[in-house]
């Protein structure tokens, strides 16, 4: 991804920033709001760098969260504006078409879909995904936020474990 290439170069340039609690925590929560990397990628990267258990939990799990409420907000109109480019047009379609297929299931078991789906930290699911599908589904804010922020919070209990290796 291009903004982990960027962060690698940072680091290479400024180590002191990546070698500061301060830069790890700014480097956690960073990484963790990268779709598709998410908090699975920042949690292992802290603790690789020595960051602490807590810290890089609950960094990655508040980095994971911070796009989620401006994807349910605003995707529908970025997709619009993305639709006036055919290029983007084809990544607006691959996108859309990605989430009606995760649809269903969410659909079906509702909350309990859609919680699952983002708790389970593997690829294709997570925060970034579980908003997309929930703005292009019509869930109102007040609803999917808290069942988007807990399936985080499990997704990242999950992978803290996995990290450490209590499983």
């Amino acid at each position: 991804s291009a903004i982990i290439k960027i962060l690698c170069k940072i680091s290479r340039r400024y180590p002191l920033v990546w070698n500061s609690v301060g830069g790890k925590i700014l480097m956690t929560i960073v990484i963790s709001m990268v779709p598709v990397i998410e908090l699975r990628g920042a949690i292992p990267i802290a603790t690789a760098h020595g960051l602490n258990f807590w810290v890089a939990i609950v960094c990655s799990i508040i980095g994971n969260l911070i796009p989620v409420p401006f994807i349910i907000i605003f995707i529908r109109k970025i997709f619009a504006l993305m639709r006036k480019s055919k290029f983007l047009s084809k990544i607006v379609d691959k996108l859309e078409a990605r989430s009606e297929k995760k649809k269903d299931t969410i659909v079906k078991y509702q909350e309990w879909g859609l919680l699952a789906f983002v708790a389970i930290p593997l690829p294709g699911t997570g925060g970034w995904t579980g908003a997309l599908i929930a703005a292009l589904m019509d869930l109102r804010m007040k609803k999917c936020l808290p069942i988007i922020a807990l399936g985080v919070f499990i997704a990242g209990l999950i992978m803290s474990l996995i990290t450490y290796g209590i499983f």
